[in-house]
């Protein structure tokens, strides 16, 4: 499994365009993509212009596919203007077993 945090900052006069934007890709990529475990983006309450995004994939191969995509491809290229700052975060969960517990309580709820 890959596990990445993005922490991104957005300029304040494209903001709303921009989680428009982030919103569609997202639920697109969950959608048709078996390989995209999640992207579950979010913004800081004191400041939402700080973007973050949890992103995990199957595996490496999964996510370098997901950047190939009409939807990623589309999201990159139109929100190139509106990132003041962009950073990729690597991950390693301390404890693998209890995210498929996690998953596994968000399919009860249904």
């Amino acid at each position: 499994m890959m596990v990445r945090l993005s922490e991104i900052e957005i300029d304040p006069v494209y903001l709303k365009d921009y989680k428009a934007i982030l919103t569609e890709e997202s639920a697109a990529s969950v959608k048709l993509e078996k390989g995209v475990i999640a992207i579950f983006p979010m913004y800081q309450k004191e400041n939402p212009t700080q973007i973050r995004i949890l992103e995990m994939y199957a595996s490496r191969a999964d996510y370098e596919q997901h950047l190939k995509t009409p939807h990623f491809q589309k999201y990159k290229t139109s929100t190139l203007k509106m990132v003041k700052s962009l950073k990729l975060v690597d991950m390693d969960a301390v404890d693998p077993s209890t995210m498929r517990r996690i998953f596994s309580k968000l399919q009860e709820d249904k």
